[in-house]
């Protein structure tokens, strides 16, 4: 069942839990095909508008995991780099990018990507895989797993609060 909701297959899903009489959340079939919205526009590499999409539905995700926001925030300038708006690619770069340039680890990856502006042709530069589909799979995956990982924290934090609160009233009593 995991593989399934990990992977997005709503009506598997939706067929398994009807044969089965499992119970799930009203929500966590909605949150799935959000899920794959936000997966489908990673990997199309319209990453600004996933960034929007999971702001929505896990709030303070990408600001709690920097690595992810900066990933995300690179395929979007490896977009405009293949679209050959390299002048964008520059102001995006040093608005959104520069910032992560304060952390050491950030610094080889910024010189990376920000090598690609230098080739009149960056699939052929030795940078090419940064524009490779793999790579859009790759973040697109660790936004998944991050949006699953969250959403699992949400549900297990509501479900302490619960058994607590029971714990309380059975004390109380």
């Amino acid at each position: 069942m995991s593989y399934l909701v990990h992977n997005c297959f709503k009506e598997t899903v939706e067929s398994f839990i009807a044969c089965t009489g499992m119970k799930q959340p009203s929500d966590h079939l909605e949150d799935m095909e959000k899920r794959k919205r936000i997966y489908q526009f990673a990997l199309e590499g319209n990453a600004l508008k996933a960034i929007e999409l999971t702001e929505q539905l896990a709030t303070n995700l990408l600001e709690k995991n920097k690595d992810l926001h900066f990933d995300l925030l690179s395929l979007h300038f490896v977009e405009l780099v293949c679209s050959r708006k390299c002048t964008e690619a520059l102001e995006f770069a040093q608005m959104k990018l520069t910032p992560f340039g304060k952390e050491q680890k950030y610094v080889e990856k910024l010189e990376d990507f920000m090598a690609l502006l230098a080739y009149e042709e960056p699939e052929k530069s030795p940078m090419f895989h940064l524009l490779s589909l793999e790579y859009r799979q790759h973040v697109a995956e660790s936004l998944n797993r991050a949006i699953l990982g969250w959403a699992t924290a949400i549900f297990v934090e509501g479900l302490s609060k619960k058994l607590n609160s029971e714990r309380i009233s059975a004390k109380n009593s």
